[in-house]
């Protein structure tokens, strides 16, 4: 019998998945009128990120950056055998709405969480948590979001059809009465060429003319963009 006991009490130590974590992401976009196109929400090996600040973009964050096209994004994360929830809104995440996306095990290999979605009406602006730690205590860990610019498009701040390397902003139909239109463009605006915290909209008042289609009065916004609830069961 306690040679039973000793080999069952081996077994299960030996059997990590029957103590492997789980974990749920909650995001909540916190602005008061930008929306969150489709979310990924990944973990993943370190050494597989979206982005690095400071860099130049590659072409899928360019993609999702611009025209909330998440599936290069998601072909990279894949080729790392990452573990990702794609589009857990299943549309447009509207204004302090929340989104639950559940990863279960992730695996012990992917130690990292990073979450992106483009922000409308912004030209390249997007939410982003990257490449950060997974918790691995169970409890509940709330982190905040700033916006990103990924740098490949200028912030002229007028209408477009949102593919890449084509100047404008993506209006979808949610926003389409909430957006400007006939703007002239912010002047000088010039693509940076990397990727960095957004400075912000200006916008103005006038939706008809005026500089900029976006609404200063409910699309301007600061950060922090979004909070992130990660639950470990």
């Amino acid at each position: 019998m306690k040679k039973t006991l000793i080999a069952g009490l081996i077994a299960l130590t030996a059997s990590p998945s029957l103590f492997a974590a789980t974990y749920k992401v909650e995001v909540q976009n916190l602005t008061r009128g930008i929306y969150f196109t489709p979310l990924i929400v990944s973990a993943h090996p370190a050494s597989a990120k979206f982005f690095t600040a400071g860099t130049a973009a590659s072409s899928n964050l360019q993609k999702m950056a611009e025209g909330g096209d998440i599936s290069g994004l998601s072909v990279d994360m894949t080729n790392a055998a990452a573990k990702s929830v794609e589009n857990p809104a299943a549309g447009l995440l509207a204004p302090g709405a929340s989104t639950m996306a559940d990863l279960g095990d992730p695996g012990t290999a992917n130690t990292q969480l990073s979450i992106v979605a483009m922000m409308l009406p912004t030209n390249d602006g997007f939410i982003a948590l990257n490449n950060m730690t997974l918790p691995t205590a169970k409890g509940t860990y709330t982190y905040m979001l700033n916006a990103y610019d990924s740098g490949t498009e200028a912030n002229n701040e007028i209408r477009g059809g949102g593919a890449p390397g084509a100047a404008g902003m993506p209006v979808p139909p949610p926003l389409e009465s909430l957006v400007g239109k006939n703007g002239t463009g912010i002047v000088g605006a010039t693509a940076e060429g990397f990727v960095h915290i957004h400075r912000g909209a200006l916008g103005d008042a006038d939706l008809n003319a005026g500089k900029s289609d976006i609404n200063a009065e409910s699309q301007r916004w600061l950060n922090p963009v979004a909070r992130v609830t990660v639950t470990v069961e």
